[in-house]
């Protein structure tokens, strides 16, 4: 087998330029062949290094809208962009935009409505979760009570998600419809969902576990041990009250400077 491999490397027709720089680097001292070669090392890190930071930073731009059917979303879409009343129905795609924050740094980011019908959702949030740098979840603070449970399923989903773990975009959950008379404040809601996700992990942690014998196989919802609190998540989650519509409907304008002010703040 040492013949055979012999008989290679001789026959390479790289062999005399592999030999030429062999003793070139001979020739060459010590200190500044290991000075090269490290110099290499620093460029090849550094061309890695910038490579991901600029990539990270120019896919992570979209602020998702996100929601369940009805709660606003479309409107309050068309509000941020133009800050115009406009007369909406159900989405059944997705929407996108170019969105200016209200900041001195002149922030652009594109905004995304995506669809609230819960036989869509999955496959709009598959494709965009990559790309949110914030997700905005509007829910209609009038009608909450009645919808508490799918929300917290919803947000359940969203806070479970591997990808918005990792990335830890900034969730903004939006009280919409305070003009409202029976709108629940953003405290109430906060302190609600609080306790629906509560019990909602213990059922999901216990139907995981007689399927697979573990509760492994899904990320765990805030701290083990511990009543579940937006707190203790890894990603920033900042409750705000807002009105879409505003309180003189469409010859007004919307009640949106809290979403606004937190948007600027991405």
């Amino acid at each position: 087998m040492g013949e055979k491999a012999d008989v290679e490397v001789a026959g390479s027709p790289f062999e005399p330029y592999i030999e030429s720089l062999r003793q070139q680097l001979e020739e060459q001292d010590p200190v500044f062949v290991i000075g090269a070669i490290v110099a290499l090392a620093v460029v090849v890190i550094t061309c890695v290094f910038l490579k991901y930071f600029l990539t990270s930073k120019t896919v992570r731009s979209a602020v998702l809208l996100v929601g369940l059917c009805d709660s606003g979303k479309t409107l309050l879409f068309s509000r941020l962009l133009s800050g115009k009343f406009k007369r909406t129905q159900t989405s059944i795609t997705d929407s996108s935009a170019p969105y200016k924050a209200k900041n001195d740094r002149g922030s652009t980011w594109t905004l995304i409505d995506l669809p609230g019908h819960d036989s869509l959702r999955p496959q709009y949030l598959e494709k965009f979760k990559s790309a949110a740098r914030a997700i905005v979840f509007v829910l209609d603070s009038a009608i909450f009570q009645k919808e508490v449970r799918d929300v917290a399923e919803f947000l359940y989903v969203l806070l479970t998600d591997a990808v918005i773990s990792r990335n830890a975009p900034a969730l903004v959950v939006a009280c919409n419809k305070q003009d409202i008379t029976m709108a629940k404040s953003a405290k109430l809601i906060q302190q609600q969902l609080e306790k629906e996700l509560n019990t909602l992990r213990v059922t999901r942690s216990a139907a995981l576990s007689s399927q697979d014998g573990s509760v492994g196989s899904s990320m765990y919802l805030g701290k083990k041990g511990k009543d579940f609190e937006f707190s203790q998540l890894p990603v920033k989650v900042e409750f705000v009250e807002c009105s879409a519509r505003g309180t003189k409907g469409e010859d007004g304008d919307a009640d949106i400077e809290m979403l606004e002010k937190s948007l600027a703040k991405l």
